[in-house]
């Protein structure tokens, strides 16, 4: 492993902070850490550079030289960002060259998201949109890709895409139900 990399748990452990403070961070920067599988346990680490981290640890020293009623701006804000209303979609990235590849994931317009998707995979094929709030996205991910193989962050393999419908309809059925 490169000396050039630091783990998301040292980070966290240096600043004196939990690692979800940390990940939530580096989403925010828009940084995607590096899993590396970890030699004592075989387990799956996060890792960042080193200019990462530097920019990491400026957000932390911003953050902390807010005052208090400042940091509840903050957190109000992204509370209303988390409970923000999309929809929750089911993509094919290529339906006809491998069908059971899709992508899932949380978009305030489904309209622009196939934009963005379509200039790296131009004949992405919607299987199916779910009125969603932002902070239920995970969760929706974790249950309807249960099983699945995970080839990239959002994006999975299965064996059955049918089944993948199935999951999401069942889970956006027992969800509060949203105005479409």
């Amino acid at each position: 492993m490169s000396e050039d990399l630091i783990s998301v748990i040292d980070v966290a452990n240096h600043h004196g902070k939990k690692k979800q403070t940390i990940f939530k961070i580096l989403r925010r920067l828009g940084i995607e850490a590096r899993k590396i599988r970890g030699a004592k346990h075989g387990q799956f680490l996060s890792y960042i550079t080193q200019d990462e981290f530097r920019l990491v640890s400026n957000e932390l020293l911003s953050y902390g030289d807010k005052d208090a009623s400042e940091r509840n701006q903050d957190d109000a804000v992204t509370e209303a960002a988390l409970a923000e209303q999309g929809v929750f979609y089911l993509v094919q990235l290529e339906p006809d060259h491998d069908p059971m590849r899709f992508k899932v994931g949380f978009a305030l317009r489904i309209s622009e998201r196939l934009r963005a998707l379509r200039c790296s995979a131009p004949f992405t094929k919607v299987l199916g949109t779910w009125p969603c709030k932002q902070l239920w996205e995970k969760t929706a991910i974790e249950c309807v890709t249960e099983g699945c193989e995970r080839l990239h962050t959002e994006v999975f393999r299965t064996e059955s895409i049918d089944t993948v419908i199935g999951k999401c309809k069942q889970f956006f059925s027992l969800m509060p139900k949203l105005p479409e």
